[in-house]
């Protein structure tokens, strides 16, 4: 599996922050440190790997998060967002100057925190890949980019978004533009092609086996010349997938 995303904190509001980090780590992401002023937020980027910032605008020093924001721009080619109380159209339009990734106003709650990085870290990664004109998939509705959890997915119904540990996955069916993902007692609709979704999924245990269905091998209860049984559905399998079975079986 890819690495968690790596997350750095500058917040002078040490309440906030731990909260900040506590929700955060939850989730799956790895928060490199978690500082209070300009000076110690440079000196982290210069000696880390951090693949996004969340910067309170207001800072225990000299220099703002603006600041901050314009030095990330300028030297780093990674996305911040603004997490900040202050949203008066003069903070605003002084933040939009250094082009931020986003802007969170205060207080927040943690699905609020997971969706803008989501959505941050997707368009960041969509526009540079637009800018080397490389062509992606349409991440669609899970919000997530380059495997941002240990664990888990996050997939949307209606208006929340549930967390799904990849165990609980049983099998993925495609239909039309959505995928269905079915777990042991609730089925998700995600708009995504199939192959941009297996792409998300633990490789040692999810497969394509069909054009239309990726399947969690753990899950297979019975297996015949055409098809697999997984919690009494029964799924059309390709003659690869099935003499990958076998042998796997066998082994």
């Amino acid at each position: 599996m890819e690495h968690p995303i790596k997350i750095l904190i500058v917040e002078d509001n040490v309440i906030i922050a731990d909260d900040m980090q506590s929700m955060l780590e939850e989730i799956g992401y790895e928060i490199v440190d978690n500082v209070i002023v300009y000076e110690q937020a440079v000196e982290v980027l210069k000696n880390n790997h951090v693949d996004l910032v969340l910067i309170d605008i207001i800072l225990a020093s000299d220099k703002t998060g603006i600041d901050l924001g314009k030095h990330i721009r300028e030297v780093y080619n990674i996305p911040f967002i603004f997490v900040t109380s202050n949203s008066d159209r003069a903070t605003v339009e002084n933040a939009k100057t250094v082009k931020p990734d986003g802007y969170l106003v205060k207080p927040f709650e943690q699905q609020d925190l997971y969706t803008s990085i989501e959505i941050a870290l997707s368009n960041f990664n969509y526009a540079r890949k637009e800018n080397s004109k490389e062509i992606i998939g349409n991440e669609g509705d899970t919000f997530t980019s380059n495997s941002v959890l240990k664990d888990s997915i996050f997939v949307k119904k209606q208006h929340l978004y549930y967390r799904i540990q990849f165990g609980d996955i049983q099998f993925i069916k495609a239909d039309n533009v959505y995928l269905e993902v079915n777990t042991v007692d609730k089925k998700f609709l995600v708009r995504s092609p199939l192959k941009d979704y297996l792409e998300k999924l633990p490789k040692n245990k999810f497969y394509r086996a069909h054009k239309s269905y990726i399947v969690n091998v753990d899950h297979i209860d019975a297996i015949n010349s055409k098809d697999i049984v997984i919690n009494n559905n029964l799924i059309p399998i390709s003659k690869d997938f099935k003499e990958f079975i076998i042998s796997s079986m066998n082994s």
